[in-house]
């Protein structure tokens, strides 16, 4: 008689993960979290990365390729978190070898010529994949995106605002140019294209942008190259259902007390959210770090509702985006082990983040308006 496993919703949850740099180590605190979670296998190839890595998760093996990832037979799920301009091949490998459910990081892919590969993995891959947008998870956005209806009427003007410090170091100073992030408003800013459709509920049709490099990394050089990534700009969007949203960035306003504020408003009023930037940047001097909130205005009667939103402190010491990554698990091992019918992201989602962000990069570099 052969003996079966037990099901995977009554036992621990392995992951295999690709990539462990600064997001990667961000994935493996918050997997440490949660219960009936662990972390089996690592595919890193940077040494000082695998260190870091391995502090965080002493009882998982270290192997030398995505093959030897794959071929470990405790896995249940996969998580992608290497350089941008990986994904789409680390995807594939696994289509071909082992395809186990997938969390991988966003943006889904940086080259438009990749668009016709992405399309094909979605029609294929026999497991869910889930694309990790975090800020859907944030507590004071998902507050805002569940009260939105009722606050506003229906939203008709949807704006996002994110004033930030500039891009961190990493590995092969990656993340310093277009070609292996796919330019900022797609690194960054596939996270609030992803919003807007989310709270629109509808696709966009039209794209304006400008913006460019003003300040930041200007003085540097890695290989006799200089940094060519954008760190500001603004960006207007026009959905199928008539709807209207703005995004501003700003990467070198680390000084403010918010890093992002989001507004939603309609016919009945006003909701804005607003969120601090990670724990770990905020001076002591300054005392407590600022409290998330999300604010009610309606138009009648007037009197802003003011609700603040805490986020557990444990959560906020083991990321950078104000407990979203744990909550994004949370759902994923629901997903994994059979509790959720198909991802809450999905590759179309991200295929559609992707495409705003390459939008919003053509219209600045070539001042046009670009139709999708």
């Amino acid at each position: 008689m052969t003996l079966q496993p037990p099901p995977l919703r009554s036992r621990t949850i392995t992951y295999g993960v690709i990539g462990c740099g600064m997001m990667g180590q961000e994935h493996l605190r918050n997997i440490a979290l949660l219960p009936g979670a662990a972390v089996g296998a690592i595919f890193e190839p940077d040494a000082a990365m695998r260190a870091r890595a391995a502090a965080l998760v002493p009882e998982a093996r270290f192997v030398d390729s995505i093959e030897a990832l794959l071929a470990q037979p405790e896995l249940d799920c996969l998580l992608i978190a290497s350089p941008n301009h990986r994904h789409v091949e680390q995807l594939q490998a696994a289509a071909a070898r082992r395809p186990l459910p997938v969390l991988v990081e966003k943006p889904l892919f940086t080259d438009p010529r990749d668009l016709a590969a992405v399309e094909a993995l979605a029609a294929d891959y026999p497991a869910p994949v889930w694309v990790a947008m975090e800020y859907r998870y944030m507590p004071p956005v998902a507050r805002l995106l569940e009260m939105a209806e009722a606050a506003t009427g229906g939203i008709r003007m949807f704006s996002i605002r994110e004033h930030r410090f500039p891009f961190l170091s990493k590995v092969g100073n990656w993340n310093r140019f277009n070609d292996q992030t796919g330019g900022t408003f797609v690194e960054k800013c596939c996270h609030f294209f992803d919003l807007m459709r989310l709270a629109m509920g509808s696709d966009p049709v039209r794209i304006m942008a400008t913006g460019g490099q003003a300040v930041n990394h200007l003085d540097e050089s890695h290989d006799g190259r200089v940094p060519d990534i954008f760190d500001h700009g603004y960006v207007a969007v026009e959905f199928a259902n008539g709807t209207r949203a703005m995004l501003e960035l700003c990467m070198f306003a680390e000084g403010a007390r918010w890093q992002e504020e989001i507004s939603a408003v309609g016919p009945l009023g006003k909701i804005e959210a607003f969120v601090p930037g990670p724990t770990r940047f905020w001076p002591d001097h300054l005392g407590a770090p600022p409290v998330a909130q999300v604010v009610v205005s309606p138009r009648d009667p007037k009197g802003p509702q003011v609700h603040e939103i805490p986020v557990d402190p444990t959560l906020l010491e083991a990321g950078d985006h104000n407990g979203s990554t744990f909550y994004q698990h949370q759902r994923f091992l629901e997903l994994v082990r059979g509790q959720r019918a198909a991802p809450e992201v999905t590759v179309l989602d991200g295929i559609w983040a992707v495409r705003m962000g390459l939008a919003a990069q053509t219209a600045m570099t070539e001042g046009r308006v670009v139709d999708l």
